[in-house]
């Protein structure tokens, strides 16, 4: 849950790297979010650099060009390696296999390196050897072919983005900023994230996965939302909550509820209480004094024991080893 890489104090390395054909958006989103991270004394978190295959002019999907001064070499300095993506992937697309120049530059990364990619950045992950037999998303768009190139992968194209540890992938474009941040609060937790979120005017965190994004039959005007119900649960989140309260807020049956709820979040009403919940119980364990046990009926798991499991669930440690690990990152 710590940051990862370098621990002499100075700011953890991420260098992405700009492809020809790149989306100029998404090279900016590490920068953006990366950029924003500082800690108590105004200190930059991370140092961010970008190099490219080459050093030179990279070209993008937009009417201009960039130029990268740093090359490949510069790969072997990160603690963090981050791919936008590129619509000129060539083999990489194609036929799941990486360019030489490519190959060269992985050459430079060190082991134990946390790789991360941005929608379909994910394929040159994957040529490179990086998602063999691991979970991993990209842009829903692509979901299927990248299945098909890459059937040892573990394709899920219903969420925002996967953490697997050392490899992190996200889905299309926008949701490369939902895992930057996610990279920021799992480093340095929810305080610097919501900070880096407010100054980019961005949520902290958002619901569900790509299904909400995902075409459909407009629905008829003025069908009913949940939007309502969402409102008056986090506003009771320390209360018991049936999934029967949450529909009679919109004057619905449970069952069209549950089907709306998840048209338009992208997950369960269950599953979304639990989540807000955790998140409820991060912000109670950064921010206060609390004990445990008094975190766990705040956020409304009423147990610590049912604390503990869902966020050893959700976070892969018990709350006693979150709190340490923020309040003391944090300064408090």
């Amino acid at each position: 849950m710590a940051e990862e890489g370098s621990t002499t104090g100075e700011p953890h390395r991420v260098v992405v790297l700009a492809l020809n054909g790149l989306l100029p958006f998404e090279l900016g989103i590490p920068h953006r979010i990366f950029g924003r991270a500082k800690d108590p004394a105004g200190r930059p978190l991370y140092e961010i650099v970008t190099c490219s295959v080459r050093p030179g002019q990279v070209r993008t999907d937009a009417d201009f060009a960039i130029t990268v001064e740093h090359g490949p070499e510069v790969l072997a300095t990160a603690d963090t390696v981050v791919v936008p993506a590129s619509y000129e992937l060539g083999p990489v697309y194609s036929e799941g296999r990486l360019t030489d120049e490519l190959a060269t530059a992985f050459s430079y990364v060190r082991p134990g390196t946390r790789m991360v990619s941005i929608c379909t950045g994910g394929y040159v992950l994957a040529a490179a050897g990086f998602l063999d037999g691991r979970p991993a998303t990209t842009h829903w768009s692509s979901a299927e072919h990248f299945q098909r190139l890459f059937p040892s992968v573990r394709v899920d194209a219903d969420v925002l983005f996967i953490d697997d540890g050392d490899v992190l992938t996200s889905a299309g474009v926008a949701a490369g900023i939902d895992l930057c941040l996610h990279i920021v609060r799992r480093d340095h937790g929810t305080a610097v994230a919501n900070e880096v979120a407010r100054r980019t005017v961005v949520p902290p965190h958002r619901d569900g996965g790509q299904a909400q994004y995902i075409q459909r039959p407009l629905p008829e005007p003025q069908v009913a939302t949940t939007t309502s119900a969402r409102a008056w649960a986090l506003g009771r989140l320390h209360e018991p909550i049936q999934l029967r309260d949450m529909a009679e807020q919109e004057s619905m049956s449970v069952r069209t509820f549950t089907r709306r709820f998840r048209e338009e979040v992208g997950v369960s009403p269950g599953q979304w209480l639990v989540r807000q919940r955790v998140e409820r119980a991060r912000h109670l364990l950064e921010s206060s004094d609390l004990s445990v046990d008094r975190v766990a009926r705040d956020a409304g798991f009423g147990t610590a024991q049912s604390m503990r499991q869902h966020l050893q669930a959700a976070l892969g440690v018990p709350p006693t080893v979150y709190r340490r690990t923020f309040r003391a990152g944090s300064g408090s």
